[in-house]
């Protein structure tokens, strides 16, 4: 059996370990996948995954919460949310600031 490697989690260090795990808990959460979010590779499509506008809100909301920062309205936009990669940059960034 194939499976994509868009799907299936590689070993990639992301800059942010505490980010992505919080990343990886929301999309868990509140995400709607149609896969396991611990298993998703860091560049993987989150929309081709199921991932919705509607959900992304609670995603966001739920990765400020843990972290305890607020996204900057730079990052507001489709692109942060199509990959925990981006998703993991944005909030590192939220918590820098």
């Amino acid at each position: 059996m194939h499976q994509d490697p868009n799907t299936a989690a590689t070993p990639v260090a992301l800059a942010d370990p505490t980010a992505e795990q919080a990343v990886r808990r929301a999309l868990a959460d509140h995400g709607r996948l149609t896969v396991d979010a611990m298993d998703v590779a860091p560049i993987a499509d989150l929309y081709a995954l199921g991932l919705t506008s509607h959900a992304t809100v609670n995603v966001m909301l739920a990765i400020e919460n843990d972290l305890d920062a607020e996204f900057p309205d730079s990052v507001l936009n489709r692109a942060t949310f199509a990959s925990v990669e981006s998703m993991v940059a944005a909030a590192t960034l939220a918590t820098a600031q």
